[in-house]
């Protein structure tokens, strides 16, 4: 817990991260069954949440969906060169605007930016790569890399 943000570290003890580590492994995780691991109440894992909701450490939930079962069979992570670094914000509003892309970071090493899309099938990946990415100003070239087959997905392990 050394490591802690100094200003959340102050405001978040083990509970708070035991809490937080059952809610990782499962969102819909009933807060009686969280209560019941963490030697807590039900009020007490509801209040708990509802601080770190306040903090900023719980940004929301999410539902995982199987997208191959609605059709979208492909994911492809991207390399993206940009001209100049400078272009990022404009180049990055420019993505926001593409629902393919799930997820974009800004990196270090070889790509100025690394994203993470999805499309139906490899029609649907040359259009979204030709017609819209490759067509915003600023983004010289891009790298594709297809991916065969997702190992696994584990959230971060906090205790």
């Amino acid at each position: 817990m050394n490591k802690l943000n100094p200003t959340i570290k102050s405001q978040i003890d083990e509970i708070d991260l035991k809490v937080l580590a059952e809610l990782m492994e499962d969102a819909k995780k009933p807060y009686a069954e969280i209560a019941d691991k963490v030697c807590i109440s039900n009020g007490t894992v509801h209040v708990r949440i509802k601080k770190l909701e306040k903090l900023g450490v719980i940004k929301g939930s999410s539902l995982s969906i199987n997208l191959d079962s609605l059709g979208y069979d492909i994911t492809a992570f991207l390399g993206i060169y940009l001209e100049k670094s400078s272009m990022n914000d404009v180049v990055e509003a420019e993505l926001k605007k593409i629902p393919e892309i799930l997820t974009l970071h800004y990196t270090t090493g070889q790509y100025s930016l690394f994203a993470k899309i999805i499309c139906r099938d490899t029609n649907h990946l040359r259009e979204v790569l030709h017609d819209k990415i490759q067509k915003i100003e600023g983004i010289t070239s891009t790298e594709t890399l297809i991916s065969l087959k997702e190992q696994f997905t584990r959230p971060l392990q906090l205790i």
